[in-house]
């Protein structure tokens, strides 16, 4: 089985149910830190989505881009946490 074969025909469906699987608890997430974390899960997976692209079609530019994605959910994970933080204390 050659490396495309095993792209197409295994990790991009695992990917592809994994990305639905997190979308529907970002749709019925119970409270706001369920939705925030199936948000950062979804946007990590979309990050591997991206790196499987760039592996198969051996393309380097987009692992730029992955991390740069990669980078701002974490950030954008880093401000939720303070924001929860400070609301906390009042």
């Amino acid at each position: 089985m050659t490396l495309s074969t095993y792209i197409d025909y295994v990790i991009l469906p695992i990917l592809g149910l994994s990305l639905l699987l997190v979308f529907i608890r970002l749709l019925r997430g119970p409270n706001v830190v369920d939705r925030v974390i199936a948000l950062d899960l979804l946007i990590t997976i979309g990050v591997s989505v991206i790196t499987v692209y760039s592996i198969s079609t051996e393309k380097s530019t987009f692992i730029d881009v992955a991390m740069i994605l990669a980078l701002i959910a974490f950030l954008g994970t880093i401000a939720f946490a303070y924001y929860l933080e400070k609301r906390g204390r009042k």
